[in-house]
């Protein structure tokens, strides 16, 4: 006959060993920004390693807490919870001119002082902000806060059309949905591009996201034709990088003349080709130089880029960074 206790010491000990990813947990609760954090950092997933994240949520007062769609949370766990998390993820707030709590400032504070890194998805950046974590510091929240944010504070350098912004410690994303980038982008920095493409499968996204807010604000609905015929040309162009792309040979590629072609692409990604080809070949040669040890000259050539001159002119210019420096900081050790 089994013995059910070595069921569950197995069960113990395939348990991860990873990060303490922390999720706070309000009255008010935003459903989705919550639900993106447990989806990427809170799940099991086997296949990653016994290094993989360990989470918990912790709430910020007592419960039960109301919840974004008729829902009620009972969280176990309050602040104490937060002393020993790696990672807290502050989903979006219940307004963004709400009152944060002077115990979970002070907690923040002291997460932040000892090394934690805090995170905030779309209006959790004022929960951030009314810590004073963000003094001096590019961030980034939905183009609908923006003003509000840069009125209450302005010692905040607030960056309105990316997706996501990541200065270290502290970490900000865009609207909702920019929580996934900003939960995938820290998977890759923590455990590698391979593991981020294997989140990403499993969310059915994919593992980056071309262009920044501006093409989500007023922008027209591309018709389902239009738009299933450019998915296909962002793959051919992605699949083709190292390749010169001209306007003429792109256009032709979507069937349609260049004047035409320019103006959809510009409808659909808020970019330029070229500018859209800069932005995947800088993301293809971030990628390379994570998970390669490809000299620097081949990584420019396998982006797309063509030479080291060239690669370096794009690294510093949008990514302010140099592809040694973004290297040694993300690559391989």
């Amino acid at each position: 006959m089994p013995n059910p206790l070595e069921n569950t010491v197995s069960a113990v000990a395939e348990q991860p060993d990873g990060p303490l990813v922390a999720v706070l947990a309000y009255d008010g609760l935003c459903t989705f920004e919550f639900g993106v954090a447990c989806e990427v950092f809170g799940l099991p997933r086997p296949e990653l390693g016994d290094r993989w994240y360990r989470y918990r949520v912790c709430g910020i007062e007592p419960g039960p807490l109301r919840a974004g769609g008729g829902l009620s949370v009972t969280v176990e766990m309050g602040l104490e919870g937060l002393a020993e998390a790696d990672l807290i993820v502050v989903p979006g707030w219940r307004g963004i001119e709400a009152p944060v709590p002077s115990w979970l400032v002070g907690a923040l504070r002291a997460a932040h002082e000892r090394g934690a890194r805090i995170m905030s998805l779309c209006s959790g950046i004022a929960v951030l902000a009314a810590a004073g974590l963000l003094n001096g510091r590019s961030a980034t929240t939905h183009w609908r806060y923006a003003e509000a944010m840069t009125a209450h504070y302005p010692g905040i350098r607030l960056v309105p059309d990316v997706l996501y912004v990541d200065e270290g410690p502290v970490l900000t994303a865009a609207g909702s949905a920019a929580g996934i980038d900003l939960c995938l982008h820290v998977v890759r920095r923590d455990f590698g591009p391979e593991a981020a493409n294997s989140v990403a499968r499993r969310l059915v996204v994919p593992p980056h996201r071309d262009g920044g807010q501006a093409q989500f604000i007023r922008m027209p609905v591309p018709e389902p034709r239009e738009g299933a015929r450019m998915g296909r040309l962002f793959d051919w162009m992605r699949e083709r990088l190292p390749e010169e792309q001209p306007v003429a040979r792109l256009a032709g590629q979507a069937g349609m003349s260049v004047r035409t072609f320019q103006r959809r692409f510009q409808a659909a990604t808020g970019q330029t080709p070229g500018e859209w080809l800069v932005a995947a070949r800088l993301r293809r040669a971030c990628d390379l130089l994570e998970s390669d040890a490809a000299s620097l000259d081949d990584v420019a050539v396998q982006a797309g880029f063509g030479s080291l001159a060239t690669m370096r002119h794009h690294f510093g210019t949008r990514l302010n960074t140099s592809p040694g420096a973004y290297r040694k900081r993300f690559g391989l050790t």
